[in-house]
């Protein structure tokens, strides 16, 4: 990445990121098992929370940072995050409502590194994903945590952007909740991520099959209740107060139909057969629902009875998402990664039974 990119904050964490790599493999292959047990917090450390610290007293970031800046300041002082007549790039703000929140702090404070979004990103990833392993399994280990933002899927975004780490995290808290059956805080977690992106709306599908498996029909339809409340609380004011521009950015932007083209063009199946066939849009989108119905069969011809069974579920319903929509990133799998990898590194939800994808259970033996 630092030698190729031509992306400034990426080629800083490159930079870092080799360093912290490098030690860490040198302390892994090392003689001493304590060195070998500290292997995976020097890889977090170097590789994302020194970029981190750097890119930020620098003001340095991704545009996603700047977006969320933005919007936090149009939501303080018009009730919205979009703004009204979008020009270019910069003024499009794809993400629902709720991301606006992190951007608060920079309203507020103005332009101060404590101001930084990336700050809550990370604060929410972490808290969030503890949660879900002791709500889970009763425990949560911190080696885990450390592996899980060294991989370098996580540990760039943190460092760069990081949006889609809050996100990823309440769809794991909002997973936990619902596997031990309690559908309020399933809920909140599920409507809270759902009100950020619409990447984690298949949570709720996904957790509300699993509380109808686990505890009957009122325990789901209460946890829905929860979650459409959560939902239109955090979204609808910002809709009201501008619905043409959260149609335009919320909606058409996002689906490569906006007035300004989306660079999120990794070329996944989805991009290259919306840019390359005749017609080739209408077919990623027609092929999109055709993935969204079969999953949707699934989890009613089969329904996921197991924490990890749910997990499994919900990360190829992304991975398939991602890899089929029109305009995409290769950085957005980091989401499947996270669902299908967090709880597997913990023992205690390794040995639950009913997984539906055994080849993942090589995440348990990390740990």
């Amino acid at each position: 990445m630092a030698a190729v990119t031509d992306e400034g904050p990426h080629r800083i964490w490159g930079l870092y990121a080799t360093i912290g790599y490098a030690v860490a493999g040198a302390l892994a292959v090392g003689a001493s098992s304590r060195l070998r047990r500290a292997a995976p917090f020097v890889a977090a450390v170097g590789a994302a929370v020194v970029p981190m610290v750097w890119l930020v007293a620098h003001r340095q970031g991704q545009l996603e940072v700047d977006v969320v800046h933005h919007s936090g300041v149009l939501l303080l002082h018009t009730g919205s995050p979009y703004l009204p007549e979008p020009s270019q790039l910069a003024d499009y703000n794809p993400y629902l409502p709720a991301m606006a929140l992190f951007g608060l702090p920079y309203a507020l404070l103005g332009d101060s590194p404590m101001a930084d979004a990336r700050w809550g990103f990370a604060l929410v990833f972490g808290l969030a994903l503890t949660v879900a392993a002791r709500v889970a399994v009763g425990h949560c280990a911190p080696r885990a945590l450390a592996l899980l933002a060294a991989c370098p899927l996580l540990a760039l975004p943190l460092a760069t952007g990081g949006i889609d780490l809050p996100v990823t995290a309440l769809m794991c808290l909002a997973l936990a909740t619902a596997a031990v059956g309690r559908p309020t805080a399933t809920g909140l977690a599920a409507g809270a991520a759902a009100a950020m992106k619409w990447t984690a709306w298949p949570v709720l599908a996904v957790v509300l099959v699993l509380l109808t498996v686990r505890r009957g029909g009122r325990a789901a339809s209460g946890a829905g209740a929860v979650a459409a409340v959560a939902l239109a609380v955090l979204t609808v004011p910002s809709f009201l107060a501008s619905p043409g521009s959260f149609v335009e950015q919320v909606l058409r932007y996002p689906l490569g139909a906006g007035q300004v083209a989306s660079p999120a063009a990794s070329p996944l199946p989805g991009h290259l057969i919306a840019t390359l066939l005749p017609g080739g849009r209408l077919i990623a989108l027609v092929l999109l629902a055709s993935a969204a119905v079969a999953v949707a069969v699934l989890l009613v011809v089969r329904p996921p009875r197991t924490l990890l069974a749910d997990d499994d579920r919900l990360a190829v319903a992304l991975a398939v998402a991602i890899c089929l929509a029109p305009a995409t990133r290769f950085g957005y799998l980091l989401m499947p990664l996270t669902i299908a990898a967090w709880f597997r590194l913990h023992p205690g939800s390794a040995r639950v039974p009913g997984s539906s994808m055994p080849g993942f259970s090589a995440f348990a033996r990390i740990e």
